[in-house]
């Protein structure tokens, strides 16, 4: 009986790919391979062919006996130095929607608010080969870097991922078909203006999971849900993370953390025709004047006014340029068919990241 032969997968750093370079102190600096470039630090270089052919994991030295540890960056590395013109859902963040949204292999998602693509590449992930994720993004700009970063993060454009630049409650019926989405994720100002296109998209049982930055936005969308009564009763929260200082007995909290980004609202579709339970509530006081509601929700809902930061002239034509740069060059093909591209490192691709992650 022969035994079936077991091959390894080929895990060696090839030419075109990008590594992250974290020196003792902790900095990180992400660049692309490429035969004969050198990567520059103020105290010495390092050679690239160095590292091409070689694993992860490994120690290398520049010229100024600094050593350095050689990784492929991580997810969350990518997201956070990757060009963007529009705030990032945030790793904490992005994964409490695909475990909190139940998004699963094979599964129809769509999402409005694109962004620069981070949220995007963590819904691809889990919906895997077999799933489609359908991206909606009003502004064309953010869905140019959004496409540039996806097909950099994934060596190329993904076959099951689509945008459409337009607004989500126009564009969701004409792009599917009523009861056929199994997920949808909003990140965007007002999500509640989209409810109706949302509600005639979902199965029933489907999940919709909205990201909103402000506690207005908070309360409006999920009483705009309960209005509805095709959605069960909306479950809120937000995440902070604390990392901890760990040196022999000397343990303690970090001075700094990763607070406040975003509140995430949860909700899930009812049967056609069935209204959702109604959720107890003890008698309250005085309903809320019609002062104070109109004061709540009547102020037009901006990007300035939730806080939150969007490039700009220059700046944004300089991110779409750097989105996705490395594909976009002109690509020859190696021996083992891998791709290679020039080493040009942007000032988005190599950071020195020495401040907390939510600085980086």
């Amino acid at each position: 009986m022969t035994e079936a032969s077991h091959t390894e997968p080929d895990r060696a750093l090839k030419s075109g790919e990008k590594i992250q370079l974290t020196d003792p102190k902790g900095r990180m600096h992400t660049i692309v391979l490429a035969p004969g470039e050198l990567f520059h630090t103020h105290k010495g270089l390092i050679e690239h062919d160095a590292i091409i052919g070689r694993t992860e994991g490994i120690i290398v030295s520049n010229t100024g006996g600094i050593d350095f540890q050689v990784f492929r960056p991580r997810y969350e590395d990518f997201v956070l130095s990757m060009p963007r013109g529009a705030a990032v859902v945030y790793p904490k963040d992005s994964g409490l929607i695909v475990t909190l949204g139940d998004i699963f292999p094979g599964a129809t998602v769509v999402e409005a608010g694109v962004g620069s693509g981070a949220l995007s590449m963590a819904l691809l992930r889990a919906v895997g080969p077999t799933g489609t994720v359908h991206s909606f993004e009003l502004r064309e700009e953010f869905a140019t870097i959004a496409a540039g970063n996806i097909a950099d993060f994934f060596n190329g454009r993904p076959d099951n991922w689509s945008v459409t630049v337009g607004d989500l409650s126009d564009e969701l019926p004409q792009a599917h078909a009523p009861g056929s989405v199994d997920r949808v994720v909003l990140d965007m100002l007002t999500p509640w203006n989209t409810l109706d296109a949302v509600s005639r998209a979902l199965v029933p049982g489907g999940v919709v999971i909205a990201y909103v930055a402000t506690v207005p936005q908070l309360s409006r969308f999920v009483e705009a849900l309960r209005a509805t009564e095709n959605f069960s009763e909306p479950e809120s929260m937000e995440a902070m993370v604390r990392g901890w200082h760990v040196d022999g007995l000397a343990v303690r909290p970090d001075h700094r953390m990763i607070a406040h980004t975003g509140f995430l609202v949860m909700s899930r579709r009812m049967a056609p025709g069935v209204a959702p339970l109604e959720k107890k509530k003890r008698p309250q006081g005085a309903p809320a004047s019609t002062e104070d509601v109109d004061a709540w929700t009547k102020p037009e809902v901006t990007d300035e006014a939730v806080g939150a930061r969007v490039a700009q002239g220059k700046k944004l034509r300089r991110v779409m340029r750097e989105a996705g740069k490395r594909l976009n060059q002109e690509l020859p093909t190696s021996e083992s068919n891998t791709q290679e591209s020039n080493t040009e490192v942007s000032d988005t691709q190599e950071s020195d990241t020495t401040g907390s992650k939510e600085d980086q």
